[in-house]
């Protein structure tokens, strides 16, 4: 449910329904054996906070008392009842996993990621090595001599795992032709959280405070004082212009925008001083004649900055983001530095978080599907995915009811709208064909060299897709992974093992607060395939548009309804000289038109279960109506606190809405909360006036 994309980083891909915080990671010395977390509760009643009123705001209604009773964790920037509580519930078990693997293997594949998480572990010779690990790639970078051989050291850093900045390259669906895997190149190159920190006048403080980080760190690196405050003045000179030449994220949510076909000859004649045939070379691609490219006025920019910063910039430049990409994986000095810009500064974060769920984060991202396999045989058995499998049934058809009543769309739209459907696959629990990890090298004393491998095997495995047959059914997401994402190129829901657990679902309790949790979740990703984005591919994946003009225009009319009404939500009130920040309703239109459009789906899902048990959705359970359960499961999976810094990098690069308006904002719009609550029209929650697509 954490909408943000997947699948390529190139691609926007599919709803997520949860972002992830961005937290710095790894504590610099080994823990204590880590205590199991709590488990959360399917539903608390202990949560609610009955002074407020529901009509007024249920959020804090349904929050109010969970919220004060938990607050922030020194090592985390974002606490939520049941992404965080399940997510380290889920990374403890995993933890289990990988510790017994580092000292006990039973498999070969134990054995690789045992020694995986084992060099992640060790910190002492993390601090002996120091930046050895970092001198081939630090020596390619001091012997570059002339800006227009920047194609020959980006190729020779990227064959040997180290980053090559500039901009991201790999093999993606071809968005108007889904059967196709073609190549994809776009912008990339900047170190802070949006283009938006550089260029707005309100974030000049950070950008001070990032400059004084980046000379810390050259410091660290070897410079003199007055050496290291030149070459960050030069990586801040040269991320600024890539920021100005970089699209939004806004503008970067219509697929038709980032869509541009080139030949490689005309794609060459945007950048003629940097030369990719020797990119794509050193990269070990296959042959290709054209390929997408998303940013084509980024590439005549880069091409730019190219003739205009003198060498030495340039080596600076990439010097920070080879020691940049690897700061969490260094020694404490150059670790606790990125910590406090990173951690501290950027996100509210009070505390590194653990070096143990540092290692078993990256273990899980590196090896997934070899971790996932043992993780699953003991957290979701069989019957857990057959039960899935007869929740997802109902939610589809409340789509396709929904559908074929929708007011404003004819009946031509409406048969197209239902084909669509009808070709949405589900993806549950678990790939159905492993990954195989035998060409990832991993070695027990080598930890930067594991993370240069990695990086060299994802990439390869990427690019070894060019040509051919699409996988439909590959995974996105790791299977302890707690998220679901939307494919809009697949025309697929995703739902990983990690997140089909209380509090989403439990088979003991009713079906209200099933519905409420993963039923919601269920119908927000079926309802990307028809949000602002997804609406734009048909139902195999192609981007092409199958409404009519005039369904189209009164599609628009409703979506402008949400960005306007979500645009007046404030997430972070002013202070301490900083103004209000409310959220942007373009950047969250996609994921709450999926919020909103999941809850009505779910809740007529639930009518339908309810009708067939012959129960009704009136029936008192702990003095709530199944009605009330089901908004109350719904609100009680959003329940979150979060520091100011985070909620106000979230307003500006997270395509979700916060927690309070993804419940307020959903509800408001849902006149069946008002009823169930007893509301007075007009009050809030149950306005006169309110949004709906679906």
């Amino acid at each position: 449910m954490n909408c943000s994309r997947i699948a390529s980083a190139l691609l926007l891909a599919a709803g997520i329904i949860f972002t992830a915080s961005a937290q710095t990671t790894g504590a610099q010395s080994n823990p204590d054996k880590p205590a199991p977390p709590p488990e959360a509760k399917s539903f608390d009643l202990s949560a609610i906070d009955k002074t407020a009123d529901p009509c007024t705001d249920f959020y804090q209604y349904s929050c109010g008392n969970w919220n004060k009773a938990n607050p922030i964790p020194a090592d985390q920037v974002r606490w939520a009842r049941s992404f965080s509580l399940l997510g380290e519930r889920n990374r403890y078990l995993l933890w289990q996993e990988l510790d017994a693997a580092s000292k006990d293997p039973k498999t070969p594949l134990q054995k690789k990621f045992g020694d995986y998480y084992a060099a992640c572990m060790n910190t002492d010779l993390v601090e002996q090595k120091g930046l050895e690990p970092l001198k081939p790639a630090l020596d390619r970078i001091a012997a570059l001599n002339d800006p227009h051989k920047l194609a020959t050291l980006a190729g020779e850093l990227a064959a040997h795992g180290e980053p090559a900045p500039f901009f991201r390259f790999g093999v993606s669906q071809d968005e108007k032709d889904s059967s196709k895997q073609i190549a994809t190149v776009g912008q990339s190159g900047l170190s802070l959280p949006d283009r938006d920190y550089y260029l707005v006048d309100r974030f000049a403080k950070i950008r001070d405070k990032y400059k004084d980080h980046l000379t810390k760190m050259f410091t660290l690196a070897g410079d003199t004082p007055d050496a290291a405050a030149k070459e960050a003045d030069s990586v801040l000179r040269i991320e600024t212009a890539l920021a100005k030449a970089s699209m939004s994220r806004v503008a970067m949510r219509d697929p038709e925008a980032r869509y541009h076909i080139y030949t490689v000859a005309d794609f060459q004649k945007l950048t003629p001083d940097f030369d990719f045939s020797i990119y794509f070379k050193d990269v070990k691609i296959g042959s290709f004649d054209t390929l997408n490219v998303t940013t084509p006025d980024f590439f005549k920019s880069l091409n730019g900055l190219i003739t205009s910063e003198p060498v030495d910039a340039w080596k600076s430049y990439l010097r920070w983001h080879t020691i940049h990409a690897v700061a969490s994986n260094l020694p404490k000095a150059y670790f606790d530095e990125n910590f406090a810009f990173f951690g501290k500064v950027l996100a509210g974060q009070k505390e590194p978080t653990p070096r143990w769920k540092q290692c078993t984060q990256m273990t899980d991202m590196a090896l997934g599907e070899a971790v996932g396999q043992d993780w699953v045989k003991q957290n979701f058995p069989p019957q857990a995915k057959a039960k899935m499998d007869q929740l997802v049934a109902p939610l589809e058809k409340s789509l396709g009811d929904d559908i074929k009543t929708l007011p404003w769309m004819s009946d031509e739209t409406k048969k197209a709208a239902q084909e669509k459907l009808s070709l949405i696959r589900n993806k549950i629990g678990y790939p159905e064909k492993w990954r195989s990890y035998a060409a990832l090298e991993v070695k027990r004393d080598d930890l930067i060299g594991n993370v240069r491998h990695d990086a060299i095997f994802q990439r390869n495995y990427n690019l070894s897709k060019l040509g051919k047959p699409v996988n439909e059914k590959e995974w996105g997401m790791t299977p302890p992974t707690v998220n679901a994402y939307y494919s809009p190129s697949m025309n697929d829901i995703n739902f990983p093992a990690g997140i089909l657990q209380p509090p989403f679902f439990d088979a003991s309790i009713d079906p209200a607060v099933n519905f409420g949790g993963i039923g919601v979740v269920i119908g927000h990703e079926m309802t990307h395939g028809f949000d602002d984005e997804g609406s734009k591919y048909d139902g195999k994946g192609n981007l092409r548009e199958w409404q009519t003009a005039e369904d189209r225009k009164k599609f628009v009319e409703r979506t402008d309804c949400e960005v306007a009404e979500y645009s007046g939500f404030e997430t972070s009130p002013a202070h301490d000289g900083m103004t209000a920040q409310n959220l942007n309703g373009k950047l969250t239109l996609g994921e709450n038109t999926a919020d909103n459009g999941g809850l009505r789906i779910a809740y007529l899902a639930l009518l339908d279960t309810l009708a067939a048990e012959h129960k009704s959705i009136d029936d008192k359970i702990d003095g709530y109506t199944e009605k009330q359960r089901y908004f109350l499961g719904f609100a009680q999976v959003w329940c979150e606190n979060q520091t100011d810094q985070s909620a106000r990098q979230r307003a500006l690069t997270d395509p979700h809405s916060t927690g309070k308006w993804r419940v307020n904002g959903a509800v408001q719009n849902f006149d069946e909360f008002g009823k169930a609550f007893s509301c007075t029209k007009g009050q809030p929650m149950y306005p006169t006036n309110s949004c709906r697509v679906w």
